[in-house]
């Protein structure tokens, strides 16, 4: 996950907790908590008892990007049961499921997911799948504005392709998305298959973004 310096984001510095599989992004304050979740082909085969874990570590989390939603109907309804085992953990929550990637093939193919806690985030509109480098990015990222405490920012949910077909050929591109999007607030999240030190994030750096993660593992 990638992020503008606090004083660019939400003005606030940022203390980060990280995990194997995930990545939670939290404000010293506690104002906002994002976490990043790569769910690997979530769909109808996950059971209710897999449901309820996953909401479990959901819930102490305000906003949520999910990769690996699969593309068929079974991947949103998914969601759907897994936003209801969140409701009924007390707080309401909503989603936003994005359409197929384009991928090389259906097997590639994939959906994203955003979920989020009502009371603590509210999406201004609905997400969309960033098409100017689809030619060269295997699952287009799904973009997301949302508000809090405030401030508008816009998440960029991506899973890039496996570290045996170098994915940094994906994410070179990345450091385009600020300059097409100049007033939007970006934060980068999702499986990159590359750890935070490889060259292709320096041009992101370079334009103020750090790292969610250092020194662990990514994916």
């Amino acid at each position: 996950m990638y992020f503008r310096s606090s004083a660019e984001f939400f003005k606030r510095s940022l203390f980060i907790v990280c995990l194997w599989v995930f990545c939670g992004l939290t404000p010293v304050d506690a104002q906002l908590s994002v976490l990043s979740w790569n769910l690997k082909d979530f769909g109808h085969s996950k059971t209710d008892n897999e449901i309820d874990f996953i909401a479990s570590i959901i819930s102490r989390h305000d906003v949520v990007a999910i990769q690996e939603v699969v593309a068929g109907p079974g991947g949103a309804q998914a969601v759907a049961r897994l936003v209801a085992a969140l409701n009924r953990t007390g707080n309401k929550w909503d989603y936003d499921v994005s359409s197929v990637t384009s991928g090389s093939s259906a097997y590639k193919a994939e959906r994203y997911a955003f979920i989020w806690k009502n009371s603590k985030v509210k999406k201004i509109e609905k997400g969309w799948l960033e098409k100017h480098y689809s030619n060269e990015i295997e699952r287009e990222p799904f973009f997301c504005r949302f508000q809090a405490a405030g401030k508008t920012f816009t998440l960029v949910n991506f899973h890039a392709i496996t570290k045996s077909k170098q994915p940094e050929r994906e994410v070179k591109y990345f450091k385009f998305f600020p300059v097409l999007y100049p007033s939007d607030k970006l934060l980068f999240c999702g499986d990159f298959n590359l750890p935070q030190f490889h060259n292709v994030f320096n041009p992101l750096k370079q334009m103020g973004y750090r790292p969610a993660l250092t020194g662990q593992k990514t994916s």
